[in-house]
């Protein structure tokens, strides 16, 4: 093993080397640098702004949902890695990736047989267009080729997602032009609970049947959009695209990569409407934060009409895909998840987080604060000042990552109620250093 590096020397050579994410090359701030981590705390190399170990808010991105340094998932990828660490999935299979597709059929919404192991959640999403261009294209009608979708979207940083991702607001702009033109529908009214809004709902049918000659899919993300601005909406809206791309001969592709997996108080953010995709997006929390993986489930209708085409294969195949390991852990995040009375865990990180961020509503230049099962939102009217919202937190112990205007939380599950209370007051230091 080679000697560790110093802070110092570190942070050199990630500034001369390292491109970070929505970054310039070189960065203008320093990243911390994480010695280590277990349960909810990510240790420091160096102590900073007081602090030598940080409660992880944000569950590395939303996939740690059980915490770092996991005993059961440590032992899973060590079990594995002494079998084999990877083989190609072309003419091969393995009982890891097996397991872990039977098990996802098991727990995803009823109807979806068949699983596409993927790299990433926004290869995922490549997928499930892939699926549902070639999909028409085998049986028939290769002119249903766009996307429907609503603005205040995020699908992912690659071309097809980001064609679907909102066209404005969202962080793809520079691309218009470039990217493929799909339908756009104006956001949902805003409120998980809200009476639905006939309007808008109408106005959705209309659309969807104005353009159903031409579009392969809807593709949203139900319930709650993610990266593109934390809201939640009324499960009522996903019921009448399933609805309205029934009537119309439209597929719906539901994306939740970042809803999966219990974030939202339900296993997957569907049953909220009750209703069952064509192609289903998963990732971020599939492998527990240990490893990229992701996977794009279809029906059988969409399986069958694709191999019945004059190309009746689905030409995708990343060198990594299913890889072992990672179906590994994936398979023993997914059980340890259903082992448990996650319900009880979301439900009482609900409620921490609605009496630790109530306080923020009453701070200046707050907009909304809006809770829903693991996941906790402060919305200011301007923008955040990023750098000063992040050491505000981290005087509290705990790590954040503002965007835009939003200061939101979504920790592991086992975070316990000491450690909300100290989420809640960090995000409301944030607010007010922001």
């Amino acid at each position: 093993m080679p000697e560790p590096l110093a802070p110092d020397r570190l942070l050199e050579l990630d500034r001369r080397h390292v491109w970070h994410p929505y970054g310039p090359m070189p960065g203008r701030q320093d990243p911390l640098v994480v010695e280590s981590a277990a349960g909810v705390r990510l240790r420091l190399a160096e102590p900073a702004w007081g602090a030598e170990e940080l409660i992880d808010g944000m569950s590395s991105w939303w996939s740690a949902i059980h915490g770092y340094n996991h005993p059961v998932l440590n032992a899973a990828a060590r079990e594995q890695l002494g079998r084999m660490s990877h083989v190609m999935f072309g003419g091969l299979t393995h009982e890891p990736a097996v397991r872990l597709a039977a098990r996802l059929v098991e727990t995803t919404p009823a109807g979806l047989e068949h699983v596409f192991l993927a790299d990433s959640g926004s290869v995922s999403v490549e997928v499930a267009v892939k699926m549902c261009l070639q999909y028409w294209r085998s049986v028939g009608r290769p002119r249903k080729r766009r996307l429907l979708t609503w603005r205040g979207g995020y699908h992912g940083d690659t071309w097809q997602p980001m064609s679907v991702c909102d066209p404005e607001g969202g962080m793809h702009g520079l691309w218009q032009g470039a990217l493929p033109r799909q339908v756009f529908a104006d956001a949902p009214p805003a409120g998980f609970a809200a009476e639905p809004d006939a309007g808008y709902a109408d106005r959705l049918r209309a659309l969807i049947a104005r353009h159903a000659d031409e579009l392969a899919a809807v593709i949203v993300e139900p319930v709650v959009q993610g990266a593109g601005g934390m809201r939640f909406h009324s499960p009522a809206y996903v019921r009448v695209l399933r609805e309205a791309c029934d009537e119309h001969g439209v597929l719906l592709v539901l994306d939740e990569i970042a809803t999966g997996f219990g974030r939202t108080g339900r296993l997957f953010a569907a049953e909220h409407a009750g209703v069952t995709p064509d192609v289903l997006c998963v990732g971020k929390a599939l492998t527990g934060g240990y490893l990229t993986m992701a996977a794009t489930l279809c029906t059988p209708r969409v399986a069958e009409g694709i191999s019945r085409g004059e190309v009746p294969v689905l030409a995708h195949g990343p060198t990594f895909m299913a890889n072992p390991l990672a179906a590994a852990v994936a398979s023993a995040s997914v059980e340890l998840l259903l082992a448990q009375d996650w319900r009880s865990a979301v439900g009482r990180i609900e409620a921490g987080l609605r009496a630790g961020l109530a306080p923020a509503a009453e701070l200046p230049g707050v907009r909304d604060v809006r809770v829903l099962g693991a996941i906790g939102v402060v919305q200011l009217d301007h923008e955040v000042d990023v750098a000063a919202a992040t050491r505000a937190a981290a005087r509290e112990g705990v790590w954040l990552r503002p965007f835009r205007d939003l200061l939101y939380t979504m920790p592991p599950y086992i975070t316990d109620e000491r450690d909300l209370a100290r989420i809640g007051a960090a995000v409301c230091a944030a607010a007010q250093a922001a």
